[in-house]
């Protein structure tokens, strides 16, 4: 069930699949918990509603719901150490940080949680310690750049020994990977080496990835923009928009108020004009 939840979001956001996935947790999944069981069949019990917890987690934050987010993470956590579920403990720290990192904080306890899911995943798969060390990249990025790359180097050497079985608490795509050597990179000035990273990452996204996809395209125009390139840009936008309306994400209402925001003043521009008609005044 995790992984048709998180394929289904990941292919339409988060907006119709996260009524579900919390009904299904709360009637279901906290009927399983409760129900007389063994030991094993308990823990592993735990184990899955730790995950769909950190799923919908994720669904959360993609819904706009940022401090129910948080509180599903919290949930997840407490799920996954009770189960003594290395794995999942980690990559629920890393979501709860991630999502901070993305509201824009960079707060010290912030840095920590990265930090203890780093820590957490030492001895667990090239995957999930490659899932970890990314971020951590991209969170040292803001305060000290000798280890942001040192991480991002680790989590590149990593990823060439990963052999995970697909699924979203065991593999890690590479356009992932990407993606966050490009917010890294972005960080630290480096923008087309950003932009190169960007490229990858869709290059390497499957159709699968359609939020992933769109998110990408949307940061890789801005970049493209930010370094003066609005030609090359455009087409990006226009692939955006094209998937926008396919999904039901904030995430993405987000990339669409910015590219709003960026086009205006190049309103002139006769592919510009042709987008900021399809993008339609500011509603969010």
């Amino acid at each position: 069930m995790t992984r048709l939840f998180a394929q289904a979001s990941e292919k339409h956001g988060a907006g119709h699949v996260h009524p579900t996935l919390t009904d299904y947790l709360h009637r279901t999944v906290t009927g399983w918990l409760h129900a007389p069981a063994s030991d094993a069949i308990h823990r592993e019990l735990l184990v899955s509603a730790a995950q769909l917890a950190t799923l919908l987690g994720l669904m959360s934050a993609d819904s706009g719901a940022d401090g129910l987010a948080q509180h599903w993470y919290r949930t997840a956590a407490h799920l996954a150490a009770d189960a003594d579920d290395t794995v999942t403990f980690a990559i629920t720290l890393r979501a709860m940080s991630a999502h901070a990192h993305e509201l824009g904080h960079h707060a010290r306890a912030v840095h920590h949680l990265a930090e203890r899911a780093v820590d957490a995943t030492r001895h667990t798969s090239p995957a999930v310690r490659t899932y970890t060390q990314a971020h951590f990249a991209v969170m040292q990025a803001h305060d000290d750049r000798r280890s942001a790359l040192a991480a991002l180097t680790t989590a590149e050497r990593l990823y060439g020994r990963v052999q995970a079985a697909p699924g979203p608490f065991t593999a890690y795509p590479l356009g992932t990977l990407h993606y966050q050597r490009a917010q890294t990179l972005s960080t630290l000035g480096d923008r087309q080496g950003a932009i190169a990273a960007l490229s990858a990452s869709l290059r390497h996204r499957t159709p699968t990835e359609r939020l992933a996809t769109a998110l990408t395209r949307a940061r890789l125009s801005e970049t493209l923009l930010a370094h003066g390139h609005l030609e090359a840009a455009t087409p990006h936008w226009q692939a955006f928009l094209d998937t926008y309306s396919l999904l039901h994400s904030v995430r993405a209402t987000r990339r669409l108020s910015t590219m709003r925001q960026l086009l205006r003043p190049h309103s002139r521009h006769h592919t510009v004009a042709h987008l900021l008609i399809q993008v339609g005044p500011d509603r969010y």
